[in-house]
């Protein structure tokens, strides 16, 4: 067996584990059953958070399995972060995707496929600097109006 900068058993394992659990979200999805959820998807409740986390993962694994032996760790996810740099992506896409892979080292320490120093290392990776000016009608703090805490109605 090839061994993943050390970490070959522990990647073997962690690559059947995604394979069951995206066969058990499938058998999910197909049985109708909403309750039930696998993995870092069970605490998300919007469908479309769901969508998002298992689209991230998926590009994330797809982009990890194109890579030359690689153990999953901290270096690891900021070659991850970089690559989606250079694909010229915003950074709040960017960092959608790190909180997916996020999720994914947190579930995988969890279910004790990942050692917690591993995960607590990639929880620890940068996100995306969020770059530009917020273009509009800003109100200043003297412009602001001072009131009971009631919100503002503006009419135009």
């Amino acid at each position: 067996m090839a061994n993943r900068d050390g970490g070959g058993w522990h990647e073997q394992k962690w690559q059947q584990e995604i394979s069951k659990a995206k066969a058990a979200e499938d058998t999910t999805r197909t049985s109708g059953s909403g309750s039930q959820q696998i993995g870092g998807f069970r605490q998300l409740r919007s469908r479309e958070s769901k969508r998002g986390y298992r689209h991230a993962i998926d590009e994330f694994i797809q982009w990890y399995c194109s890579e030359p032996r690689l153990s999953f760790n901290k270096v690891v996810v900021t070659r991850y972060r970089i690559f989606l740099e250079n694909r010229n992506l915003a950074a709040g896409t960017i960092n959608g995707r790190l909180a997916a892979v996020r999720r994914l080292a947190y579930e995988a320490a969890d279910a004790g496929l990942l050692s917690p120093e591993l995960a607590a290392g990639i929880r620890r990776v940068k996100g995306a600097k969020k770059l530009g000016v917020r273009l509009g009608n800003w109100l200043t703090a003297e412009e602001a109006p001072v009131g009971s805490g009631n919100r503002l109605r503006l009419t135009l």
